[in-house]
């Protein structure tokens, strides 16, 4: 299982993954889950995986090797028209490589090579968009009502953006947001693990804001744990007593 976050503000985007794949309980595994590509002032493209890691795994090769095609082929992400245009390409590939999978694996096979993909980014000219693709290649946009994607393991971390989520935020705020749910998910389920990665991208930049990977060490998360842990217990023990008087 993973854990992964795609949310839209007014300056921007904001992105962050975990690393954990795990094939039963003693076979624990770390892999990246966001990739991005940039072409300085013309665009920026950020994707992040869930499901079958050999599935998302070929996806990604397959990216990688069209931003490296010859530009007759006319085929890579960094030719693409529109973000939109940069969506049904990964979805195309999603659907046909889970397709194959399947059908290499026969009728016992189907099914288990499912995988969802978020796709993100801004192109010049256009407004940042960002993006849910399904197994099946199909996708949905997000929105002003609908502000953010979750893919994974998303039931521990949701109240809490759910709550908080404000889409005139600052960068500095929506980072400490995504960093209490990464902490309430890590806390509830064994499959979403350390180290997590951080991607900002601001409007209209086309290059990373700020990019990094959190560790166990990372002093900043580790204070969001204490502090929110601490927050937690305090609004608890400040709210009424129940009673059995009636």
């Amino acid at each position: 299982m993973t854990y992964c976050v795609g949310m839209m503000f007014d300056r921007g985007l904001v992105l962050m993954s975990d690393t954990r794949t795990n094939s039963g309980v003693d076979n624990i595994s770390t892999f990246r889950k966001m990739f991005h590509w940039s072409v300085p002032g013309e665009r920026i493209i950020a994707i992040m995986t869930a499901g079958n890691l050999a599935t998302t795994q070929s996806v990604v090769s397959q990216l990688e090797e069209r931003t490296k095609a010859p530009s007759e082929r006319h085929n890579s992400l960094l030719e693409a028209a529109t973000m939109f245009q940069i969506a049904t390409l990964v979805g195309d590939l999603l659907r046909e490589t889970i397709q194959s999978r399947d059908s290499d694996a026969g009728q016992e096979g189907a099914g288990k090579f499912t995988a969802s993909i978020l796709v993100a980014g801004q192109i010049n000219g256009m407004e940042p968009r960002l993006f849910l693709v399904y197994p099946e290649g199909n996708f949905i946009e997000a929105s002003v009502d609908t502000p953010f994607f979750q893919i994974g393991e998303t039931k521990y971390g949701r109240p809490i953006i759910l709550r908080a989520y404000d889409r005139t935020m600052t960068f500095e705020d929506a980072v400490k947001l995504l960093m209490v749910s990464f902490d309430s998910t890590l806390k509830a389920n064994l499959s979403v693990g350390l180290p997590l990665d951080m991607l900002v991208v601001e409007r209209d930049q086309f290059e990373p804001l700020h990019s990094r990977r959190i560790t166990e060490a990372d002093a900043y998360f580790r204070a969001i744990s204490s502090g929110w842990g601490n927050a937690l217990k305090a609004a608890f023990h400040s709210l009424p007593d129940y009673s059995f008087e009636v």
